[in-house]
């Protein structure tokens, strides 16, 4: 989701010598701490440098007044309402879903400029031309969706092909400005595959029929499997009313809640501040779904406090970077990739959820784990109590707040239809912001809100846009077919060769895509070649979605802990490797719910990989699980810091490594030679707890 959802107003900036807080926050200055006005100005702009830096998306215009400001707002409340329409009052696919194209990349023509040198106060002429190209291709299919559906069956003629080709160029030059020039890229060598694919120096595998422009651009342009796909249809029914409800959260404050809650619980814990940051950045993470904005936005909140209290820079960065990236696999929200995955496999959204807790726990439990275990043993305290608000106070100011997530939750589990339930969430959310001086929503900031989400969902539109061409050629073609077979020749056969293959698929898709691009072409690639080894769709998916998301903390490419290193000051490679590190959880867990699905809390026995609905596992089992991978990743993420009561030698944190790692793994016999093993490592280190500590020095 898009990298702008931040809550820039309710921020608080602290610096390692100055705080400064909103004067409605309940998180009260120390009376000895002056304000630096001037020093949270250049903190704030020195942050936008950052994330422009690594985030391509925060690159737009800045139009003050005149009236191209408010014809672009009014263009935005209306992208904003024609959705919350056609919920209730859904039009023809591939009607809804081009003027969900048409409308979105004329408003980035409008919003995003050519190049990071073009003027971000005026918009150029040449993207008034943009603009109307944009709509063209829209108000054509509108004009002719009768005589498409009925007379030519969906078969292109040479006008449909003149503005096809149009689209086609407006969504690969819009997507480069919004998104970069790796995906446009990417899209456009698929796009030449079937122009080429019937030559005679193609591999005999990839060798195809000839195809004519017909062929193609009406694949492309006057079907639902092409620019209008699957991922368009999400994007238009579920993930821009999710990140319409994120911008009505962030309206009425929800991210000084998030920040005031987590400080309230855990600021005077050892180590505070780095779980301050966990907790925040991966409940807005979840919300947001943008791991690069996360870590700006709540990172200048937490890493300059985690320095303050010892922790090193390098490791502030990559804690911010790792809890920032987390939130999109966690639920109810999950960064709205959840409801991709739902329309992708066909799975209903509740068991995507479910499947997607007991992982997310894991992972954040991990990172939190090694958190604590590094102040304890560098001795790091927490923030002074009387520093920080009570949990009461925060809820009391801002606590009903949490009331539509809650809300959010019940619809969904009462199987409200995904779309109705966001929509009658942003409406409930408006209601519940008028409970409190501090987050009641006016018109103005309804009006706001409904600007900020059409904004900010641009860049998912324009990813899954390209993403269709990506997808049309695959099913004109065998490319798919091709590659799942290639992945399983690869892997020899092997389940285990195959899955480090499709990770590393993930990964490198990952590396140079938002991750829902990412997650839907490995989806449509590589999550296939898992089918033949009887694996559940469902886990196949999931496999695929966590490395993709896993790639932004991965080196040499790892651009969330790039963001963190930028705001820490640290080194970006040590902050990449420290958040590799924190996140290892994340890499082990998609193995062991390959092996056994309990750990989704799905059990498949008996039924085919496309199943769609899975009863519970024996709740014995579920138990079972729970207990030992818990346990294996607390014991896993102290033999990582060496470190439980007291320090151990590597050795030590060798063997009980190996233990944790036989506890994570979901079998019994390898889950009691695992707690064997940990209990002992466990019982040595309290009874030979009392030695010095070295210094670490990150």
């Amino acid at each position: 989701m898009n990298s702008q959802v931040t809550d820039h107003d309710n921020l608080t900036t602290m610096s390692d010598n100055h705080i400064n807080n909103d004067s409605d926050s309940p998180i009260h200055s120390h009376p000895d701490v002056e304000t630096n006005v001037d020093a949270e100005l250049e903190a704030q702009a020195h942050n936008k440098a950052i994330l422009e830096k690594y985030d391509r998306e925060s690159i737009t215009r800045h139009i003050t007044q005149g009236p191209v400001k408010y014809f672009i707002a009014a263009i935005c409340i209306f992208y904003s309402l024609f959705h919350l329409y056609i919920t209730f009052n859904p039009m023809p696919a591939l009607l809804q879903r081009s003027v969900h194209v048409g409308i979105g990349f004329a408003l980035i023509f409008l919003i995003f400029p050519a190049s990071k040198k073009s003027s971000r106060q005026r918009v150029a002429w040449y993207d008034w031309l943009w603009f109307v190209f944009s709509l063209s291709g829209m108000a054509y299919l509108i004009y002719e969706y009768q005589d498409i559906v009925t007379s030519r069956g969906g078969m292109a003629n040479q006008t449909d092909v003149i503005f096809s080709l149009i689209t086609v160029v407006c969504v690969l030059e819009g997507s480069r400005r919004i998104t970069g020039w790796i995906l446009p890229i990417l899209a456009g060598i698929f796009l030449a595959y079937p122009f080429v694919s019937h030559l005679d120096f193609m591999p005999d595998r990839l060798l195809t029929r000839p195809y004519d422009m017909g062929d193609i651009f009406g694949q492309l342009f006057l079907k639902t499997e092409g620019l209008y796909s699957v991922a368009i249809g999400a994007s238009v029914t579920f993930i821009f009313l999710f990140i319409l409800f994120g911008a009505f959260l962030a309206r009425s404050g929800m991210g000084q809640l998030f920040n005031d809650l987590a400080l309230a619980i855990a600021g005077h814990k050892k180590g505070g501040p780095a779980k301050v940051a966990v907790i925040s950045s991966g409940f807005m993470g979840s919300i947001n779904g943008s791991a690069l904005s996360n870590v700006v936005s709540t990172g200048a909140f937490t890493i300059p406090l985690m320095k303050k209290v010892g922790y090193h820079k390098d490791f502030a960065g990559a804690v911010e970077a790792s809890a920032s990236v987390g939130g999109q696999i966690l639920p109810p929200i999950m960064g709205a990739s959840a409801f991709i995955m739902a329309e992708t496999t066909g799975l209903p959204y509740s068991t995507i959820a479910l499947a997607a807790l007991l992982p997310a726990i894991l992972y954040y439990l991990g990172v939190i784990a090694q958190v604590h275990f590094r102040a304890g043993r560098r001795d790091l305290k927490g923030i002074a109590k009387e520093n920080l608000p009570a949990v009461k106070e925060v809820l009391k100011a801002r606590g009903h707040m949490l009331l539509p997530i809650v809300f959010l939750v019940f619809l969904l589990i009462k199987n409200v239809p995904v779309g109705y339930a966001a929509a009658y969430t942003i409406g409930f959310t408006v209601v519940v912001s008028m409970l409190r001086k501090e987050t009641r929503m006016g018109f103005s900031d309804i009006l706001g809100a409904l600007e900020d989400g059409a904004r900010q969902s641009l860049a998912v539109m324009a990813a899954c846009a390209v993403v269709g061409i990506i997808i049309g050629v695959v099913s004109l073609t065998s490319f798919g077919t091709v590659m799942t077979s290639s992945i399983v020749t690869l892997g020899a056969g092997s389940l285990f060769f195959t899955l480090i293959l499709t990770m590393l698929a993930s990964m490198v898709l990952g590396m140079g895509l938002p991750s829902i691009p990412a997650y839907i072409i490995t989806a449509t690639m590589a999550a296939p070649a898992l089918a033949g080894f009887d694996i559940p769709i469902l886990s196949a998916h999931m496999f695929v979605f966590y490395f993709g998301i896993f790639a932004n903390i991965t080196p040499p490419v790892c651009l969330a802990a790039f963001a963190g290193a930028g705001i820490s000051g640290g080194d970006p490679m040590k902050t990449g490797f420290l958040s590799l590190k924190l996140a290892l959880a994340g890499f082990i867990v998609p193995f062991m719910f390959i092996y056994n699905p309990t750990m989704l809390m799905i059990d498949p026995t008996g039924l085919a990989v496309t199943a769609k609905d899975f009863p519970l596992p024996p709740i014995i089992d579920i138990i079972t699980v729970v207990v030992t991978s818990i346990t294996g990743v607390i014991a896993l993420s102290s033999a990582l810091e060496g470190y439980f009561k007291g320090t151990m030698n590597s050795v030590t944190r060798i063997i009980l490594a190996i233990g944790a790692l036989l506890l994570i793994y979901p079998e019994i016999t390898t889950g009691l030679l695992g707690g064997v093993i940990v209990l002992s490592i466990v019982i040595f280190n309290i009874k030979t707890a009392g030695k010095p500590t070295p210094t670490l020095t990150v």
